[in-house]
């Protein structure tokens, strides 16, 4: 049975007759076709994560169905929907991307094979061919570290608990929430070994947590190394950052790469992320460390490539202009707000770009993990195609989702992930009418009525806001008279009327 047959038995069980799923491989790009033979449903597509799109396309725009995180499973009529005329449609869009380190932790933590396994289909039918794989990093580091050296109780020290490994993996804190145990250890391992099957069996290429520098903050004594000091992070110390000069860093950087290979094989794209956030460099040759990160990742997998997210003033120019392009992929992480790429009305405005290197335009959207209803709908198309259009568009590679936190606001990220498969412009109406009807079943003047009032409201913050994600509950302040947010830097306001 070939993937795509798989996912239809598990979204729309016993439908896989139904379907004619035809792989055609050629030169180009991605593509998927919809056709007609007799009574069954043609699926065309050059592999399997774009036959995949092809499903879900046909599923939403023909048959009404509408499958979400909210729901993964369907039925068909007896007589499925014909295709009346041949229904072809391409991406010049070579990545589009799943995954935020937070992410991780604020939705997925805990999650098994089962829930996994229904991402996994979810992401083929949304077209994601690239994805964050952090799963049983954990496990990496505490083998490489006891292989430095480490007592089991320094490695409890150092490793984060399963709700803190984001912040730990981009090297802003180490061991809160700890210690794992040695079966959550193995655990891991074997669940990451499935997800990775999963993916590879798709077609979704696997971005594993790369070697960065980072190292405990007791390195210099215990392993005699060079290590700068980023400082601290919310109030967590950092971990060291290994300097580049340091004889042994590439020892210790093989001897990770090393470790990882051996429990989930190599990759041909590695997300290292160091000084994140504030993360200090004083002290550090950042054109060196761009070096030694980048040699050290092309030493372990010939053709990978660095995946980095800009944040904030990651990354560092001076680490990555001198890289060699095509070696990079930059995630715009929001885009959608304060956008990198080299957009002069923006905040936080590069007027470089990403120096060259290959990028993404990425919805953000989610912080925290929290619930409730918000978006930039008509403004994420328009900086899609401002972008494309733009002098960074020819190092523009797709689109990606970089939540903190999954399952909400599914409209936003339905809407994210068929830009690239649209030929042209459009507006948040004219999408909307589709989504409505395979949400539905139909589109009412009622349901209309309902969803223009939200597209024109809540899903339609100002372009210039730059608060982070929908309004947090007023029941996570402090206790105030005035109590109106939790955080202090969110920038929450008002842009719609509530009642």
């Amino acid at each position: 049975m070939s993937p795509v047959q798989g996912l239809l038995e598990r979204v729309v069980p016993g439908s896989s007759g139904k379907f004619v799923i035809e792989q055609k491989s050629t030169a180009g790009e991605d593509f998927f076709e919809l056709d007609q033979q007799g009574e069954k449903v043609v699926i065309r597509g050059n592999n399997p994560i774009s036959i995949a799109v092809g499903l879900n396309w046909y599923l939403k725009y023909h048959a009404g169905i509408h499958l979400s995180w909210n729901n993964m499973v369907a039925k068909l009529p007896d007589a499925l929907p014909p295709v009346l005329h041949r229904e072809r449609h391409e991406t010049a869009s070579a990545y589009r991307y799943d995954f935020n380190y937070c992410t991780f932790s604020y939705t997925m933590a805990f999650w098994d094979w089962a829930r996994w396994e229904q991402e996994l289909d979810w992401m083929a039918l949304h077209g994601i061919n690239l994805s964050l794989a952090l799963v049983g990093t954990d496990a990496v580091w505490r083998n490489v570290l006891f292989r430095l050296g480490y007592s089991k109780a320094e490695v409890n020290e150092f490793v984060a608990g399963p709700a803190f490994q984001a912040w730990w993996l981009m090297n802003n804190l180490e061991g809160w929430g700890g210690p794992n145990t040695d079966s959550w250890y193995e655990g891991r391992i074997a669940l990451q070994k499935k997800i990775l099957k999963r993916m590879r069996e798709y077609g979704i290429h696997p971005v594993l947590p790369g070697y960065s520098g980072m190292l405990p903050h007791n390195a210099k004594e215990k392993l005699g190394v060079n290590v700068a000091d980023p400082g601290k992070w919310c109030g967590y110390n950092r971990p060291a950052f290994l300097q580049p000069t340091d004889a042994r860093f590439q020892e210790i950087a093989d001897l990770y790469y090393k470790e990882m290979n051996r429990l989930f094989g190599k990759a041909d794209f590695y997300s290292m992320d160091p000084f994140h956030e504030g993360g200090n460099v004083a002290g550090v040759d950042l054109d060196a460390a761009g070096k030694a990160i980048w040699q050290a990742m092309k030493k372990n997998s010939r053709n990978a490539a660095w995946v980095i997210q800009a944040w904030g003033a990651n990354p560092r120019s001076a680490m990555i202009r001198n890289l060699p392009e095509g070696d990079m992929l930059v995630l715009d992480l929001y885009s959608e707000s304060r956008p990198q790429w080299g957009d002069p009305e923006s905040s936080w405005y590069r007027k470089n770009g990403f120096d060259g290197h290959q990028w993404l335009y990425c919805m953000l959207l989610n912080y925290g993990g929290n619930v409730g209803l918000h978006g930039k709908m008509q403004h994420v198309i328009d900086g899609y195609y401002k972008a494309a259009g733009s002098p960074f568009g020819k190092s523009l590679k797709g689109i990606g989702m970089t939540m903190e936190g999954s399952e909400n606001n599914p409209v936003m990220y339905e809407l994210l992930c068929e830009l690239p498969w649209r030929s042209s412009a459009f507006s948040k109406d004219e999408w909307l009418k589709g989504y409505i009807s395979a949400r539905y079943g139909k589109c009412t003047p009622r349901l209309w009525e309902a969803w223009v009032l939200l597209g024109n409201s809540i899903y339609n913050c100002p372009p210039r806001s730059t608060q982070q994600g929908t309004h947090e509950s007023i029941f996570c302040t402090r206790p105030s008279l005035k109590a109106y947010q939790a955080s202090s830097w969110s920038e929450m306001s008002d842009y719609y009327r509530p009642h």
